[in-house]
């Protein structure tokens, strides 16, 4: 089980100065767990990480793989197609894995760093500022 109090030292403007986002367990069940930042989730405007598993199924001479995600998800007002006001809709990043039973924690790292990295890399901006692919 995860903690429940998560906190991640963000790098906001990405200048190498972090803050601390502070996640609270707020609700769980079998294969989910949420957190909440308090103070800025709150009915109607949701700043929370969501975290998923689902178990390994063998089939055949395959052991099976793990799945596992995390998603972030603030509701953000961003200006409504008219221009005549703004709208509240959810700003969401999520990270999924499809790990097959025998990977080894090394082969798992290099697979994180690596999402790390591109996340990290100007190319992630353009994907999701300008949408290049």
């Amino acid at each position: 089980m995860q903690a429940n109090e998560i906190t991640l030292s963000v790098d906001v403007l990405n200048n190498g100065t972090t803050v601390d986002s502070v996640f609270r367990r707020h609700s769980e069940d079998a294969n989910r767990s949420l957190y909440i930042v308090d103070g800025s989730h709150v009915p109607g405007m949701r700043d929370q990480l969501q975290f998923y598993r689902t178990a390994e199924k063998p089939a055949g001479e395959s052991r099976g793989v793990t799945k596992s995600a995390l998603k972030f998800t603030l509701d953000v007002a961003v200006p409504n197609a008219s221009g005549s006001g703004n709208i509240v809709s959810a700003l969401i990043g999520e990270a999924s894995f499809r790990i097959p039973v025998g990977v080894t924690a090394a082969q798992s790292l290099e697979l994180r760093q690596r999402m790390i990295a591109a996340l990290d890399h100007s190319l992630a901006a353009a994907l999701n500022d300008q949408l290049e692919i």
